[in-house]
């Protein structure tokens, strides 16, 4: 018999070392399979280690990858697989497949490194279907079944996106969704996607303004459009737990003039005209997003899309008479679909005849109805819609 593993602790031993990197992987690709989110689970996960910064680098690619990756992970390792696996060697093959097929970490360390974080009989099954992977990806190129089994998503988001953009512009904002997403920062040093950045500037605060952040949470554009110069900005979240994450987020900016409350975007206390902006960045399907939160393509469903965007409708019916005579109503998502876009606009034009289109914002956005569509090809950013209005 084997002595015990580096990094597992025994009766009377000392405590055990911190996890290695692809230890914590293993540990927060099978949260994310339990139904944990990959953005929350792995700050937490790192937040409890001890590793180094190159090891907690490293954890974030492996994990976000091997989420993003799934399906064509699966496709790998089912060509090899016989019978059903557990959870966590079905995770140790994602994880080891990730490696070996998506990364520049050498064979022998993409193998036997993950093998040795799998106990119990599932080891050698691991060991045995990875080898086999990495004979495939050395003879390469892979001959994929389907695009979307290639480019790791679901049918349904790869057929939507094509009928609703084109099947070029929708690979190519796909493609530009596998790749991971670049860190940037605003001068006050909150960490935003340079997309969610224009959209706050395209709001067009103006100092001494009273304005309405609908959906605030977790904060990112109200904190903008405070720090812009506007008199007062309520930014309001139906859930008390993401509201406080806006109200820290003001704290932690010193921005006493942006207030936090807890309600209902479809029914909100505040009076007829209260507002000289209102923002509604609406909850939608984040299909735009999707290089950010890799995990979310493979929780998302076809049907989510009308229920969705009847939500985004109540909510703009509740946020149009908050607005001022002259003043601007502004909604945003961060997706592609028509549905929620270019759709939600056709219905504005015919359901709320009192507020009159402003321009949308320049290249790189592209039209889209009376709106502005930026892909993600475009910049290398999220992809996002932003309409304005104005009421007349």
């Amino acid at each position: 018999m084997s002595g015990p593993r580096r990094g597992r602790s025994t009766p009377g031993a000392a405590p055990r070392p911190p996890a290695t990197a692809r230890g914590l992987a293993l540990r927060a690709l099978l949260d994310v399979d339990a139904g944990g989110r990959a953005n929350v689970v792995v700050p937490a996960l790192l937040g409890a280690s001890c590793l180094d910064q190159r090891d907690r680098s490293f954890v974030t690619e492996l994990v976000y990858g091997t989420c993003r990756m799934q399906r064509a992970c699966d496709w790998l390792v089912d060509r090899h697989a016989r019978g059903r696996t557990d959870p966590a060697v079905r995770a140790a093959l994602r994880l080891g497949t990730y490696q070996l097929a998506w990364t520049r970490v050498p064979r022998h360390a993409a193998v036997s490194a993950t093998v040795a974080e799998v106990d119990g009989p599932g080891r050698s099954m691991v060991n045995a279907v990875l080898r086999r992977v990495a004979d495939d990806v050395e003879r390469g190129p892979i001959r994929w079944p389907d695009p979307a089994t290639a480019l790791s998503y679901p049918d349904w988001i790869v057929a939507r996106l094509a009928a609703d953009l084109g099947p070029g512009v929708a690979r190519a904002a796909l493609e530009q969704m596998n790749v991971p997403a670049r860190t940037t920062g605003r001068p006050d040093g909150y960490i935003q996607d340079a997309a969610s950045q224009m959209v706050a500037v395209h709001v067009g605060p103006a100092p001494g303004e009273r304005i309405l952040d609908l959906c605030a949470a977790p904060g990112g554009k109200a904190t903008a459009l405070a720090g812009a110069g506007a008199a007062l900005v309520a930014a309001v979240d139906v859930d008390p737990g993401r509201a406080a994450v806006v109200a820290a987020n003001a704290k932690r900016l010193e921005l006493p003039h942006l207030a936090t409350l807890v309600a209902d975007g479809r029914r909100t206390p505040f009076r007829t005209s209260s507002f000289d902006r209102v923002l509604v960045d609406a909850p939608c399907s984040g299909l735009g997003v999707l290089r950010r939160r890799p995990d979310a393509r493979w929780r998302g469903r076809p049907s989510d899309l009308p229920r969705l965007a009847t939500l985004q409708r109540r909510l703009l019916d509740a946020a149009a008479p908050l607005v001022r005579p002259g003043g601007v109503l502004v909604f945003s998502v961060c997706t592609l679909t028509r549905e929620e876009t270019a759709g939600i606009d056709r219905w504005l034009a015919s359901e709320h005849r009192e507020l009159e289109p402003l321009p949308p914002p320049a290249a790189p956005w592209m039209l889209a109805g009376r709106g502005g569509l930026l892909l993600p090809q475009a910049a290398g950013t999220d992809g996002m819609f932003v309409l304005s209005l104005r009421r007349r």
